[in-house]
C-alpha cells in the first residue's frame, strides 16, 4: 500500500526541522514539490534547500506539480475552498497513480504544522474516501508560525491563567476585543487589525518568520497599524507573496486579581 508522509517544515528556517521530519523525508521514495507560479518560486526554493541540506538518500525522486488556483467568482468562501480542495485532491490522486508504485511512499513538505490552518490532511482524506488509490498516511508535526512569532517578539503566547483564541481575519471582529483577551490571527488578507479601534490593544506582527527576510513590528495598535500596513504592502510588492501572522492582546498578567 502506498504511504504518504505529511511533514511539517516550520516557517522557512531549515533549522526548524525536527529529527523526526528529517527521517521521514529520507524514508520517502518521492518528494512532491508544489509550484504556484513564478511569483512564488521562493516557496519551492525553501523546500528544495531543506531537501538539499537533510536528504542523504540519493535514490529519492523529486516531482514538481502545479497547484490549481482557487476560484472565487460567484461562490461563497466555503464553497470556493470546498471546490478548490476537490481539484487538489484530483491532482494528488493523479500524482500517486503516476509516480508511486503500490509499495512506495511520498512526502509533502507542509509549511508550519500540518494540523494548524493547513488543508493537506483534509485533501488526503478526500483521496482515500474516493477509494481509487489505496494508501495510508502519517503526520509529522512542525514548528508553527505562532511559535515563531512569539519567539521573535520574545513574548509568551498567553496571559497568566487566561485563554488564547486562534482565528482568521474574517472572524476577528467576532471575538476581539470583546471576548478574547489574546487573539492570534492567521490568513488575514484584508488586514482586519486595521479595523479594530481600541486604545488599549497591542499588536505583535510578523512576516516571513524564520527566514532571512523576517520582519517584525510591535506596539500599541493605534500607533503602529499604519506602519504595518505600509510595510506589508511594500514587502508583498518586493517578493510577490507574503506570509504573515499577528497576535492582538488587551490586558496584562494578573490584572484580574481581587
Amino acid at each position: 500500500m502506498r504511504h504518504i508522509h505529511i511533514v511539517g517544515i516550520g516557517t522557512g528556517n531549515p533549522e526548524h526541522l525536527t529529527v523526526q521530519a528529517i527521517n521521514a523525508l529520507n524514508a520517502a521514495n518521492v518528494i512532491l514539490v508544489p509550484s504556484k507560479g513564478a511569483a512564488k518560486t521562493e516557496l519551492a526554493d525553501v523546500r528544495r534547500d531543506i531537501c538539499q541540506r537533510y536528504i542523504t538518500n540519493k535514490t529519492i525522486r523529486f516531482v514538481d506539480y502545479d497547484v490549481p488556483s482557487r476560484q472565487i467568482a460567484d461562490r461563497s468562501y466555503v464553497q470556493s475552498v470546498d471546490d478548490w480542495h476537490e481539484e487538489i485532491s484530483a491532482t494528488y490522486e493523479r500524482l500517486f497513480l503516476e509516480h508511486l508504485a503500490e509499495d512506495e511512499s511520498a512526502a509533502f513538505l507542509v509549511w508550519g504544522d500540518p494540523g494548524l490552518y493547513d488543508s493537506t490532511l483534509r485533501i488526503i482524506e478526500r483521496v482515500t474516501a474516493r477509494g481509487k488509490v489505496p494508501l495510508d498516511y502519517s503526520i509529522i508535526p512542525g514548528i508553527t508560525s505562532i511559535q515563531a512569532l512569539t519567539a521573535s517578539h520574545r513574548i509568551p503566547l498567553n496571559l497568566v491563567g487566561k485563554p488564547v483564541q486562534i482565528t482568521t481575519g474574517r472572524r476577528l471582529a467576532e471575538s476581539f476585543p470583546g471576548i478574547a483577551e489574546t487573539a492570534v490571527v492567521m490568513l488575514d488578507g484584508e488586514q482586519a487589525f486595521s479595523k479594530i479601534v481600541d486604545p488599549d490593544a497591542y499588536i505583535y506582527w510578523g512576516a516571513y518568520l524564520g527566514t532571512k527576510d523576517e520582519i517584525i513590528i510591535a506596539g500599541r495598535l493605534a500607533d503602529v497599524s499604519e506602519r504595518i500596513l505600509a510595510t506589508r504592502a511594500q514587502a508583498r510588492a518586493e517578493h510577490g507573496w507574503i506570509m504573515d501572522i499577528y497576535l492582538l492582546r488587551k490586558g496584562q498578567d494578573f490584572d484580574d486579581r481581587a
